[in-house]
């Protein structure tokens, strides 16, 4: 090396030829500081690289994560739509069960004057976007009112469950109806008639079962019925069986909702084998169909 300048010799392996390279030390410098900007410089970029990829696997994480919740929260509101329509047709079951009877208890609130014109939370929420917290909020309330609703129901048919186990709700025989409650045509004289009750369709031999608990007041024959049997349900309701072939009861006896009691027939005044049935609510009778839940 002189003063001012390197010499680099370059020797093959075979020793057979010597390149002599003179060097200024300014671009021997220069060239070691191109070398050691450059090996730093692509050191930072490879290390940002793999800082970026690290980054980006976790917002393709993030982002499938969002999808998931976003999937999620759909459902939700898709779903709890779809139960508070339920719950909206419970409402409308409620209002059914309860307009026989009016409401729960009047007199213990007392009369007030008060009036008010509020709309429901569904009609006030339309058009508008409902959050999460909101959703969960209305659809808690929602619950919360159905649920005083039901526990009312409850409470109403504990303190009325002997009258309605004495309601005769239940066919005494399965078939067609062949004639109605009603006016009709007189199969005898074709003039026309009150029938008081219904003629069910029902093969000789089928058993009839009581609709409702009850004592039977009445197990005889006459030329009417032929062979009859009446139920005295209480609460001045009764229902009477007609045209049997065979009585399987007796006056005075305890019957129960579904308890066999005879078997049809076709005695009496009748066309065929059939059950007359018929349902008197303080000695009229009335249609059976306002009765018969199934």
């Amino acid at each position: 090396m002189r003063h001012r300048n390197f010499n680099l010799l370059i020797v093959h392996g075979d020793g057979s030829r010597i390149v002599r390279l003179h060097l200024p030390r300014w671009l021997l410098w220069t060239g070691l500081l191109t070398l050691a900007l450059g090996v730093s410089t692509f050191g930072a970029i490879f290390g940002d690289y793999l800082s970026l990829k690290r980054d980006w696997s976790q917002v393709a994480r993030l982002r499938n994560q969002v999808s998931e919740q976003t999937a999620l929260i759909n459902t939700f509101y898709q779903r709890s739509g779809e139960l508070r329509k339920e719950i909206a047709s419970w409402r409308e079951l409620h209002a059914k069960i309860w307009e026989p009877f009016g409401p729960e208890d009047l007199t213990s609130q007392g009369r007030g004057r008060g009036i008010g014109g509020g709309q429901a939370q569904e009609s006030l929420m339309a058009g508008k976007p409902v959050s999460l917290s909101q959703e969960l909020e209305l659809f808690e309330a929602t619950v919360a009112q159905e649920g005083q609703s039901l526990r009312a129901l409850e409470r109403f048919i504990s303190r009325s469950r002997k009258v309605l186990a004495s309601l005769p709700s239940r066919w005494p025989v399965r078939g067609s109806v062949n004639s109605e409650f009603g006016r009709r045509l007189s199969p005898w004289t074709s003039t026309p008639e009150f029938h008081g009750g219904m003629d069910i369709a029902a093969e000789r031999g089928t058993q009839v079962k009581a609709p409702a608990d009850g004592t039977v007041a009445l197990a005889s024959f006459n030329p009417e019925f032929g062979n009859f049997i009446v139920i005295d349900h209480g609460q001045e309701i009764k229902t009477l069986f007609g045209h049997l072939s065979k009585l399987l009861v007796a006056q005075g006896q305890g019957v129960t909702r579904g308890q066999v009691i005879a078997q049809s027939g076709n005695t009496g005044r009748s066309s065929g084998p059939h059950l007359h049935y018929e349902i008197q609510v303080k000695g009229q009778p009335v249609d059976p169909r306002g009765y018969l839940w199934n």
